[in-house]
């Protein structure tokens, strides 16, 4: 039986859990507080605990895919989610629960890169572009979806558990995943391909000691540790690029680095990830912070973004096949003007009322960006580097995420006159990042299709790997 209408189901399943999994805890940050006793410091683990362990495994799990089978890891790594999930819904305190939230980033890690792979894989060219905008808005959805569905749980208090079924949302789906795994194509790891381990050390090094120092870094007052790491970050990333070229089997194809395309495309990525998921941070954070809006309030007043950049996203695939990369310099450009519009709004009760619209407007931007990101850029990048741009897209959208994040909230918590001056800060920076990527996409260029590629699936290195459904 062919199951092969199945696997984007199926995959796009696992990419909204992963997603998810990152908003809501934010939204229950304060609950798990007050509950278990934590510190600001512990609090901020548990949320940069998963997205640690999540982007340190993006790139060697992309290789371990293609050694051992894209099917293998995408089952493996939903399986370590839903043991991380279920232990950090009965953590008895901070301590467990942050080892339970690296568990869950772990199994996020591991299947990320296997989603992309298995689209292009399992998709005819002809239906890729709507494969990949399905994705990109899946990722939108889930990234918005966690703040409403995790402010209704957090209300509802099931059974007076207060924030553990939180953890628990995305256990049914991640169990739905596991079981429509049985349609994913059985591939076989490419014969003599070796997982290149000092490679692996540097990028998992790398990316930890950039990561942990800018989440816990303005909460301790940068002491010398976070520093030390982003020392350690520099030298461990570096050695590893430099090197890329003198080690067999490389995690990255060397030809990433010259190809422009997958340059330009992995820094589009990146750049306007500094600026997602920090607009909804800084948002909910001065309302309920500066407004005093509970979790739920504040869901509801950013439900305009999320609602229209679900339209956004239905929209992308016809508006990239007519305009291509125009979609993205638009799309930046009207959530600049976004973040410039609501920085005066916020300040009132009248002001967030007319905010509404203008939040609605930047959703169909932000939805229509997303949506159509991946599909331009994979379409621009040929040849061998095509494989590795699986692992590095996700890897600079966890970094760009973790970065921005960082950034915003130094722009947020800076001197200021008032809340809204604050506000108004964070907005000028949240401003430039899709400024930024405005510019950066004037850069891409289309290049001509060469049509579906008939015969066995190759990988990036030119191996030949046998597939069955």
């Amino acid at each position: 039986m062919n199951h092969g209408r199945l696997v984007l189901p199926v995959v796009l399943s696992a990419t909204f859990v992963q997603l998810l999994n990152v908003t809501v805890a934010q939204v229950a940050a304060p609950a798990i507080q007050t509950a278990l006793g934590a510190g600001p410091g512990a609090v901020q683990l548990v949320l940069a605990g998963y997205t640690l362990t999540y982007a340190c495994l993006l790139i060697p799990a992309a290789r371990l895919g293609e050694r051992y089978g894209y099917r293998r890891l995408f089952v493996a790594g939903t399986m370590v989610f839903i043991a991380g999930s279920v232990a950090g819904a009965c953590a008895p305190d901070a301590a467990s629960l942050i080892a339970a939230r690296l568990l869950q980033g772990a199994g996020s890690g591991l299947v990320a890169p296997q989603v992309l792979s298995l689209i292009q894989a399992t998709t005819a060219a002809s239906s890729r572009p709507r494969a990949l905008g399905l994705y990109g808005a899946t990722m939108a959805v889930a990234s918005l979806a966690g703040p409403l569905i995790g402010g209704l749980v957090l209300s509802a208090d099931l059974l007076g558990l207060g924030w553990r079924p939180v953890m628990l949302l995305t256990v049914p789906v991640a169990l739905a995943s596991l079981a429509g795994a049985t349609a994913l194509p059985r591939t076989r790891g490419a014969e003599g391909l070796r997982v290149d381990k000092l490679g692996a050390l540097l990028v998992t090094v790398g990316a930890g000691a950039l990561i942990l120092p800018l989440a816990l870094g303005r909460e301790a007052g940068w002491p010398w540790w976070t520093w030390a790491g982003f020392a350690v970050a520099v030298a461990s990333l570096g050695y590893f690029v430099r090197s890329l070229q003198h080690r067999p089997d490389p995690l990255i194809h060397p030809a990433v680095l010259r190809d422009r395309p997958a340059r330009r495309g992995t820094l589009l990525v990146f750049v306007f990830n500094t600026g997602v998921p920090s607009f909804t941070y800084l948002l909910f954070l001065h309302l309920q912070s500066a407004v005093g809006y509970s979790a739920l309030s504040a869901a509801l007043t950013s439900a305009p973004f999320a609602a229209a950049a679900v339209a956004g996203s239905r929209a992308a695939p016809a508006l990239t096949r007519r305009h291509g990369p125009t979609v993205l310099t638009v799309a930046s450009v009207v959530l600049a003007g976004m973040c410039l519009a609501l920085a005066p709004l916020v300040g009132s009760a009248a002001g967030r009322q007319a905010a509404l619209p203008v939040l609605a407007v930047g959703g169909t931007a932000f939805g229509a960006f997303t949506a159509s990101v991946f599909t331009l850029v994979l379409a621009e990048v040929r040849g061998p580097a095509t494989g590795s741009v699986s692992g590095l897209l996700p890897t600079a959208q966890q970094l760009g995420g973790s970065i921005g994040v960082t950034a915003a909230g130094l722009a947020y918590h800076a001197p200021a006159a008032d809340a809204d001056s604050a506000f108004r800060h964070a907005m000028l920076y949240q401003a430039a990042a899709f400024t930024i990527t405005a510019l950066i996409s004037l850069r891409l260029r289309d290049r001509p299709d060469p049509g579906p590629v008939h015969g066995p699936a190759v990988t990036a290195e030119g191996h030949v790997r046998k597939t069955r459904i």
